[in-house]
């Protein structure tokens, strides 16, 4: 197979699999309300049953680089997909909270494969680094996006077992489809640094301290705002609003994100990174800020502007591991890169808590300005590192 073939078919499969990373991990929590009903059992034991799962998917992250530079990469994104076929089935089967708890936690081993692997297999084969970053980013947001509808469709219709065996058929089919049609790793149509030039560092070290400042600082304010928002729109634009209504406003801001992920998948193809970053960057904590001490529509502009800085980044961070890190290294690099912006997740939900029992979601927002604040520190820290005559290209430009 030639290498732009086998490009263009595993940048495909890539994205159905970014798309299918977030629609899986987000099946229970929805899932939940309705196996509630039929088992007996409180929402707050079975909702605790996905700890695992989620803890997984931050932790397991980190060992997925190494397993991919050993066995594989296309051999460990076929794992991805059937493991996530079959531990949606044994959700599906589990009669206990002890299975439901095992199965829930393979699934949350399985969801931690695509992100490391998935996005080294994307800037390898990527022919123009930020558009296919935009474009993998918006199909991960749908993924998202759609899981609560469909599961709660499948659930009322055919029952919460539907909910888990129709996804969970398809990502079996998926990968029979993914091994038939991809047959190997490959070098990839873009080259070996992703269709774009690979940039040295003369500072590496410090250069890396405020990369992983802005990783986790970043994984604060992302999970804050994504997990509290439904809530905040209850609460301050309109208690009278009903659930739909709400989640439809909910649905709204988080289409913003999606935006800005392919205005910046284009804007990284035509302008530096550090500058890019640090002016994206000040959106954080002056949406953040906005949105802390404001009711109603200016609620909604400082959470757009939130939002999209949120993903926007996403798309920057991921174009900084392929532009700054060598290929060889370029898988574990993205393990370590998740797995420091996954696992702060597990210490936001009780945060929330505490936070808004003391103060409301004035506090709430406020303590993810401040983190946003730490971002664009970090940003500016970045953008002062790269400056300079080492900060070359290895090869030209093309």
């Amino acid at each position: 197979m030639d290498a732009e073939t086998l490009s263009r078919r595993t940048l495909r499969f890539v994205n159905v699999a970014h798309a299918l990373d977030h629609f899986v991990l987000l099946i229970y929590p929805t899932a939940v309300i309705a196996i509630a009903a039929q088992t007996g059992l409180s929402y707050g034991e079975l909702i605790g049953l996905a700890t695992g799962a989620f803890v997984a998917f931050g932790l397991c992250s980190l060992p997925m680089g190494w397993l991919a530079d050993r066995f594989g990469r296309r051999n460990l994104l076929a794992v991805f997909f059937f493991g996530y076929g079959l531990s949606c089935l044994g959700v599906a089967s589990a009669a206990s909270p002890t299975a439901f708890a095992v199965w829930l936690c393979v699934l949350g081993l399985a969801s931690a494969i695509y992100h490391p692997v998935g996005s080294t297999m994307l800037v390898t084969h990527a022919r123009r680094l930020g558009r296919d970053l935009g474009v993998n980013g918006v199909w991960g947001n749908a993924g998202a996006a759609t899981a609560s509808g469909v599961t709660a469709l499948l659930a009322a219709g055919l029952g919460w077992q539907a909910a888990f065996i129709v996804p969970g058929l398809f990502c079996l089919a998926v990968g029979v489809a993914f091994l038939a049609l991809v047959p190997g790793d490959g070098e990839g149509a873009g080259g070996r640094t992703g269709g774009a030039p690979l940039i040295p560092v003369a500072r590496p070290l410090p250069l890396l301290v405020v990369f992983a400042f802005a990783i986790i600082a970043g994984g604060m304010t992302f999970n804050i705002t994504t997990i509290a928002l439904p809530k905040v729109v209850d609460e301050r634009v309109g208690a009278a609003l009903p659930l739909a209504l709400i989640g439809s406003v909910a649905t709204l801001v988080f289409a913003f994100g999606a935006l800005t992920q392919l205005a910046m998948g284009r804007l990284i193809d035509r302008y530096s990174l550090p500058t890019l970053f640090l002016a994206l960057s000040i959106l954080q904590p002056l949406g953040l800020g906005l949105a802390a001490v404001s009711t109603g529509l200016p609620l909604l502009v400082g959470l757009v502007l939130t939002m999209a800085a949120l993903y926007g980044q996403v798309v920057i961070n991921d174009a900084m591991v392929a532009r700054y890190v060598p290929a060889a290294y370029r898988a574990r690099a993205y393990s370590v890169r998740y797995f420091l912006g996954f696992t702060v997740s597990g210490f936001v939900v009780p945060m929330i808590a505490v936070l808004h029992d003391r103060g409301g979601f004035g506090l709430v927002l406020g303590i993810a300005a401040a983190f946003g604040a730490v971002i664009v520190a970090a940003a500016f820290g970045f953008f002062v590192l790269t400056r300079g005559p080492a900060a070359r290209p290895l090869v030209p430009a093309e």
